[in-house]
């Protein structure tokens, strides 16, 4: 490689880091205010800007005049800001904030007035809901502490911070009766927030645990069910020769008795002749 190749190679202006992102959405999920808080957010997109340098985009720096040599980059790089913040964003938000004619910094600061105006009523709003938010109201544990955190993090983009002992103080207060024990140590040792989950979680399996264990010994030792009783007494129980069932099977026109007669019945006593019918019968010629 010649001298000269390497002066020009060294003037070759190099690629800006920008460039090199091929799918946003993959590195900075999509702002719903659901799942996604703005908080959360913001962070992601602030974190994301500072590594690829262009964080001047969207803090308000001025932009380079028209005349100025690198307006046209500049221009193309702040274009590519403002379609990062497009595709993260809901198709609600979409639709306020879409402008043909906007900067990345217009459509940053658009989305701040959108989350943070009346920041008294929200403020109001968000610690309504962060003091009465209790277990029983979300799914499982880990949802139940998520949700806190997320109204904790909302309240501090309204300047209303949530204190680390204040969030922990919150988590025991929501939690039902059967959790009373967790909360007492919590509450004595003045744990932080991750080990108060940490414990929530280990109670949670330890209780689970329990129910299974329970489950298993109330299945060894079930009695026998009805039906089955209703069963064995039937094929146990002796047949009554008295019984109205056993009485029909032997009454009848055409049933037998034990001397061989035809009658109505086996309890019939045997036909005796009259005296004048023995008489006759005994005068007949043999």
């Amino acid at each position: 490689m010649t001298k000269d190749t390497i002066e020009q190679l060294s003037k070759t202006p190099s690629l800006h880091p920008a460039y090199s992102v091929t799918n946003i959405q993959t590195k900075i999920r999509t702002l719903d205010d659901t799942k996604v808080t703005y908080s959360a957010w913001v962070k992601l997109f602030r974190l994301h800007a500072v590594a690829y340098k262009v964080s001047d985009h969207i803090d308000g720096a001025a932009a380079l005049t028209s005349s100025s040599t690198d307006h046209d980059a500049w221009k193309e790089i702040d274009a590519l800001v403002l379609q990062w913040i497009y595709s993260t964003i809901s198709d609600d938000l979409l639709k306020r904030v879409l402008d043909s004619n906007a900067t990345a910094h217009a459509a940053w600061i658009k989305l701040e007035k959108i989350f943070l105006n009346n920041k008294k009523a929200q403020a109001a709003s968000l610690e309504t809901k962060f003091c009465n938010l209790t277990l029983s109201a979300c799914s499982s544990i880990e949802d139940y502490c998520q949700h806190l955190t997320d109204l904790a993090n909302q309240l501090a983009n309204v300047d209303v911070p949530v204190t680390e002992s204040r969030l922990v103080l919150q988590l025991v207060r929501g939690l039902p009766a059967e959790y009373n024990t967790t909360a007492s140590l919590i509450n004595q040792n003045g744990v932080d927030w991750d080990q108060a989950v940490a414990m929530l979680n280990d109670e949670v399996l330890r209780m689970e645990a329990q129910k299974g264990t329970q489950s298993t010994v109330l299945a060894a030792t079930s009695p026998q069910t009805p039906s089955q009783n209703n069963h064995s007494n039937q094929t146990s129980q002796p047949s009554d020769p008295n019984s109205s069932s056993t009485r029909g099977r032997n009454r009848g026109r055409g049933s037998w008795n034990r001397r061989g007669g035809k009658g109505r019945g086996n309890n019939r006593p045997p036909y005796t002749p009259w005296p004048g019918q023995q008489q006759q019968q005994s005068g007949y010629p043999n």
